[in-house]
């Protein structure tokens, strides 16, 4: 399943850029892009896993930027 999120309280490139590195080690994504500039996360991941797979990157978003969240 691919889907794209919008990211609240994204401030700057380098926690975009440490968001999607985090996010892609998650296990059951296949792709993930967080780009600050059009505020977006953009992620593909594991249809049979998809929910569980959403809140562990709800939680990374979180362990980088504390202030950021991601919009279900």
């Amino acid at each position: 399943m691919k889907k794209t999120f919008s990211p609240d309280n994204l401030d700057c490139a380098n926690c975009a850029a440490k968001m999607e590195k985090a996010i892609s080690k998650i296990d059951g994504v296949q792709s993930a892009t967080v780009s600050f500039f059009a505020q977006k996360l953009v992620l593909e991941a594991d249809d049979n896993r998809w929910d569980e797979i959403v809140d562990e990157v709800c939680r990374a978003v979180k362990h980088v930027d504390a202030d950021c969240s991601v919009k279900r």
